[in-house]
């Protein structure tokens, strides 16, 4: 069997680096050539000439007829090596591990009800724990972790891996969580925004065709944006682009932990809306929900005051999403995280309350202008993150 670890050891020359990042390409998902040229950059004929090579070296299957269609799917052959991506929640995290050589979909995964607000150093031995078990599933050895990616729900520099200032809570300035890991795993671990590798995983998984303009929001604890135009993520100047939970809503609202007034996240994050429950119910001796799972869930079994502050909750997004359509006018817009488990008491007023504030051509069905609920089961920050992982290995140095 081939060995992934090999393949992927950086040689000299323009033409070597365009096949490993073939490669690599084709680890991150099994396309037809002319999707994987395009995530790559590369022209078409690029391409095809660096697949009929593999092919010939049996790393990549030669399933493929003799004129080599574009349309046909390019996929590895049998390869050890694992890729993880590790999506670090406030209160939740989840594993995945999946070989190189298999599709997206055939994942390991691991979930536990413990996140960033314990502190990075005391989870990070459950975290080891989880990368244990789901390399084990997938058949493999910890030898065999080819690379890891991690998401994480603050702003990350991209020009440094390291958290944005301002830092806030659970996180400080000293943390350095991708650094932790590295050290535990002895592979780059690469780390980014959870949102902006929301958005990586939906455009590259969550569609059958490829979408230009793709914006991911993860609604939880917190509000968070990833923007994909093309294949770049907008990450701005300093990691803060789309940082929608902090877009001024009231501004005469409550005091957000940025130290703004009337951030989105201060009327429909996770600790606002169970706030409204306990507001609604002063005078009841009905159980107050802990978490916004179990809001959501006393929506759907028909709690009145809950389905009325998840409908509040899609139309106040509505609004906010509105200003982001005419800014950069996204074909599609996915909503994850949390929130989005409030299925249609979120998505339909949210749509509603979009078409209603943003310009008619930039939300228009004509123009085939999607808002939909993540389908990638929960797991797009993760799959996001493993994507990362693969991808930073693009950039490893010729030693």
């Amino acid at each position: 069997m081939l060995e992934a670890r090999e393949i992927l050891v950086p040689k000299n020359g323009v033409r070597e680096q365009n096949r490993r990042n073939t490669i690599i390409e084709i680890m991150v998902n099994a396309d037809r050539q002319v999707s994987i040229a395009n995530r790559l950059g590369l022209s078409a004929a690029s391409v095809s000439s660096v697949v009929k090579e593999l092919a010939d070296e049996r790393i990549v299957d030669d399933n493929r007829d003799t004129d080599r269609r574009k349309g046909q799917t390019v996929r590895l052959s049998a390869m050890r090596g694992v890729a993880l991506g590790i999506d670090l929640g406030f209160q939740r995290t989840a594993v995945i591990g999946r070989r190189v050589d298999q599709p997206f979909s055939a994942i390991s995964v691991r979930r536990r009800d413990e996140g960033a607000n314990r502190g990075f150093a005391n989870i990070l031995g459950s975290i080891r724990e989880m990368i244990a078990e789901v390399v084990e599933e997938t058949g493999q050895v910890h030898a065999d972790i080819v690379s890891a990616g991690i998401a994480v729900p603050r702003m990350i520099d991209p020009r440094t891996g390291r958290f944005t200032a301002p830092v806030l809570p659970p996180w400080t300035e000293t943390d350095e969580p991708a650094k932790e890991l590295e050290n535990l795993l002895k592979v780059r671990v690469a780390i980014d925004n959870d949102a902006n590798l929301g958005a990586m995983a939906e455009q590259i998984y969550g569609s059958d065709e490829p979408v230009e303009t793709v914006v991911y929001v993860k609604a939880s604890t917190g509000i968070g944006a990833g923007i994909m135009i093309g294949n770049v993520l907008l990450r701005g100047d300093r990691g803060m682009a789309g940082e929608i939970g902090h877009l001024t809503i009231d501004r005469d609202g409550e005091v957000c932990l940025c130290g703004g007034r009337g951030c989105l996240d201060t009327i429909i994050g996770a600790e606002a809306l169970l706030a409204q429950v306990r507001q609604a119910r002063r005078r009841t001796l009905h159980d107050q929900p802990t978490a916004l799972r179990s809001l959501i869930d006393q929506a759907h079994a028909g709690d009145a005051a809950c389905r009325r502050i998840l409908n509040d909750a899609g139309r106040t997004l509505g609004l906010g999403l509105a200003q982001l359509c005419n800014l950069i006018n996204p074909r599609l817009i996915v909503l994850g995280g949390e929130l989005s488990a409030g299925k249609e008491l979120v998505i339909e007023p949210c749509a509603q309350e979009l078409r209603r504030f943003a310009l008619s051509g930039a939300v228009s069905s004509r123009n085939e202008f999607q808002l939909r609920l993540s389908n990638l089961d929960g797991l797009a920050e993760a799959q996001g993150a493993l994507i990362l992982g693969l991808r930073a290995r693009q950039l490893d140095a010729v030693a």
